[in-house]
């Protein structure tokens, strides 16, 4: 006989991994239930417990105000969040919430390391009637075929007969304020009619705009890889444009800005894809496409295209400089923001370390400014050192490469070695006539 679901006002949910996507969503979760956030670095639960998320997707006064300091036991509570790495603190939970990432390695395929950890430890303190729900980006079938293997084989428990499972694609934009967790519809799917409702039921408790329930968890799963996909396709094209519309000498801003008067064009920019979901999440989707005999080629195309972006602007910047009678080797260079998007101190997967390689590689020395990224975490990821403000000297090329908001009145005239400095824009971000090259 199959073990009975819980009614949802007697939910003790376990969220595990507290970066980007697992935070907001425990915190909005522990405005209604007892909520546990576990994560395996010490570091990041200190600074959660001290009220202060690094992510800046929570801020700092709600997140205090979602900590609980109630000394009862997470059954006796009704409601705030607890950060832990003690696994024996979500142990007495019946719903389990995976949002770990979900990277590919240096050959470009999968790397489930993370996912099959979380699967690993939560089998050891399953128990029946719980649910597992993944969030983590993946591939159509990883939930059933890759994590829900482990989690019996480590539990002894029978897979929707003991415990059931549910996925719901997490869709965070890091740094949006506007769309945030509870304003983007949330698609939710669960391994049985029941679990679905159940699966659904709970995040509608906290999704302002609503839900939508997918007939499986392979439609939900395919629904987030085509999200990006589809994004992905759509910038290699407007990028391979501007591989084509440089050689022909036309502005590529002014080329779009053209088209996107007709009602039905799609404002897409050029520009480097980095990121945790568009510079990752098709080789999933590719990897699977190639278990089953076919060769994506139309997403692969696109993936090619976006990862030597950062090649091209390097080249261009030397070529600029060149025609500018600058010497190469021995140049000084600044490259202007690291994270992979504005405003934002999201590092993960930034497609700027390339352009930093390259110009190495022709002998500049590169210093990097960014005033969103986090000095530690750039130098431990990627062993380069950010310089401060006040440290920045005189260059012979400076590359806007992120459109942070400090760049709009920063001083560029004060960084420049004299007026053959070169100026690179990768996001059109300067008027026209104060840059040599842009995108």
């Amino acid at each position: 006989m199959a073990s009975q679901l819980i009614p949802l006002n007697q939910s003790k949910i376990a969220v595990i991994g507290l970066g980007y996507v697992g935070l907001p969503l425990a915190v909005e979760l522990a405005k209604k239930y007892p909520t546990v956030g576990y994560d395996i670095s010490n570091k990041r639960i200190k600074e959660l417990e001290d009220g202060h998320d690094i992510t800046l997707e929570v801020e700092d006064y709600k997140l205090k105000k979602s900590l609980t300091d109630s000394p009862l036991k997470l059954e006796e509570r009704e409601k705030g969040f607890l950060p832990t790495n003690a696994i024996t603190a979500i142990s007495s939970c019946n719903i389990y919430i995976v949002t770990v990432p979900t990277p590919i390695n240096e050959h470009k395929s999968p790397d489930l390391a993370p996912l099959i950890a979380a699967s690993t430890m939560l089998s050891k303190i399953l128990k029946k009637g719980d649910v597992v729900i993944y969030e983590s980006t993946t591939y159509p079938g990883c939930t059933e075929e890759d994590c829900v293997p482990i989690l019996e084989r480590e539990s002894g428990l029978k897979f929707n007969q003991d415990f059931y499972c549910g996925y719901s694609p997490e869709r965070i934009n890091p740094g949006d304020k506007v769309n945030t967790l509870t304003k983007i519809k949330k698609v939710t799917s669960g391994s049985t009619p029941e679990v679905a409702d159940f699966v659904n039921n709970l995040y509608a408790s906290i999704i302002e705009v609503g839900t939508f329930k997918a007939s499986s968890i392979k439609v939900a799963e395919a629904s987030k890889a085509i999200e990006n996909a589809q994004r992905d396709v759509n910038i290699s094209f407007v990028n391979e444009l501007a591989l084509i519309f440089d050689r022909l000498g036309i502005d590529t801003s002014e080329v779009l800005e053209a088209a996107g008067t007709k009602w039905n064009f799609l404002k897409y920019k050029p520009g480097l894809v980095g990121g945790h979901c568009i510079g990752v999440d098709p080789y999933y989707l590719a990897h699977k496409a190639e278990q089953v005999g076919y060769h994506p080629a139309v997403i692969l195309s696109g993936r090619r295209v976006n990862d030597n972006m950062g090649m091209f602007v390097a080249n261009k910047v030397v070529k600029l400089m060149i025609q500018k009678g600058k010497t190469i080797k021995g140049s000084k260079a600044l490259i202007m923001g690291f994270t992979f998007k504005e405003n934002c101190p999201d590092i993960r997967n930034t497609r700027v370390i390339d352009i930093y390689r390259e110009l190495n590689q022709f002998g500049l020395e590169v210093d990097v400014y960014d005033p969103w990224a986090s000095k530690e975490e750039v130098q431990e990821e990627y062993g380069l050192g950010l310089k401060n403000r006040e440290d920045l000297s005189k260059y012979d090329a400076l590359i806007l490469a992120v459109g942070h908001k400090e760049f709009c009145d920063m001083d560029l005239e004060g960084i420049k070695t004299n007026g053959h400095t070169v100026l690179y824009d990768t996001k059109a971000f300067y008027a026209k006539e104060l840059v040599d090259g842009r995108l």
